[in-house]
């Protein structure tokens, strides 16, 4: 007769135990896997930003609205005239949704026609040209001038936020040469 613990009296193991927490560089090697694709697909992917303020009233509203950007089109990529962008702005340290007036060696007008002011400059290479949609509220292009193609961070596909507003972004300018 044996006095000693048997297989029946073992205890019994957590396979979730076993399996994960018996291996810390399994759990390492995991999360660290999770963060690579993390930061691939933010950087390469696609992203959420922030638009507020009333200088791209009425496509977007004052208090706010998230919208999709895609980093595809980071550094000016693939944008056009027309398309709806998002930037570092160069003036502080935040981020802005204008849109695009003027590629590299396009003729913009420096102010609006209202002004009165006819003063036309081309778009100098590796720049373009952004305003707001609502221009007596916007600082844009017109106070800091053609901004460098390396601060567009993506171009805007969609809005996202408030859900039930959601809505895919098109550019309602054509390209006359696209007839």
């Amino acid at each position: 007769m044996s006095t000693g613990p048997g297989p029946a009296s073992e205890p019994s193991v957590n396979k979730f135990e076993e399996s994960i927490l018996g291996h810390p560089f399994r759990v390492f090697l995991i999360t660290a896997k999770y963060l690579a694709f993390t930061h691939l697909f933010m950087e390469y992917g696609f992203t959420v930003s922030a638009s507020h303020g009333p200088s791209m009233l009425p496509t977007f509203e004052v208090l706010g609205e998230w919208v999709l950007v895609s980093r595809w089109h980071r550094f000016g990529r693939g944008v056009s005239v027309g398309d709806l962008i998002a930037y570092n702005i160069p003036i502080n340290n935040d981020v802005g949704v204008k849109r695009v007036l003027g590629l590299p060696g396009d003729y913009v007008l420096v102010n609006s026609p209202e002004t009165g002011s006819d003063v036309m400059i081309q778009v100098p290479r590796g720049h373009c040209w952004i305003v707001g949609d609502n221009l007596p509220a916007s600082r844009d292009s017109r106070f800091f001038g053609a901004v460098p193609l390396a601060l567009v961070r993506g171009k805007i596909l969609a809005r996202i936020r408030p859900y039930t507003e959601f809505s895919w972004i098109v550019n309602p300018l054509q390209r006359p040469d696209r007839d």
